[in-house]
């Protein structure tokens, strides 16, 4: 019996779950000093969401990224922009209503988007 076109598609994950599924995606490449910010309430917020963590090297940021698109797109079914795999210093991963930056320690150190984004409700996870 043919696949339908609903049952060859993942299934749609909530808000929390895709939220939850970045930050897993995150500490399976061990990225340090993740941070989630609440941004719904605040006008003219580019995003619903923030997700902001540290790699150690471009290597690991890099792959950070990769990993984040790829597990979004197999277990999420959602599809990804992403910006700064060249340099590699801050790496951007858009999903539109949640984008993920990840940043060497100087890079986060001199954007300070938390300080930026310091009225957004701030969620802080812990390195595993």
């Amino acid at each position: 019996m043919p696949r339908t076109k609903a049952s060859s598609k993942s299934p749609t994950k909530t808000e929390s779950e895709f939220l939850a599924l970045i930050i897993d995606s995150i500490q399976d490449i061990k990225g340090k000093n993740i941070v989630q910010l609440d941004l719904r309430h605040l006008p003219d917020a580019p995003a619903s969401f923030f997700i902001i963590c540290e790699g150690e090297s471009n290597t690991q940021i890099k792959a950070i990224a990769g990993n984040v698109e790829r597990r979004a797109k197999a277990e999420a079914g959602q599809k990804s922009h992403s910006e700064g795999q060249l340099g590699a210093r801050w790496v951007l991963v858009d999903f539109f209503d949640v984008i993920v930056h990840i940043f060497d320690k100087e890079t986060r150190k001199y954007y300070e988007l938390e300080d930026l984004w310091s009225d957004a409700k701030s969620t802080e996870y812990k390195n595993i």
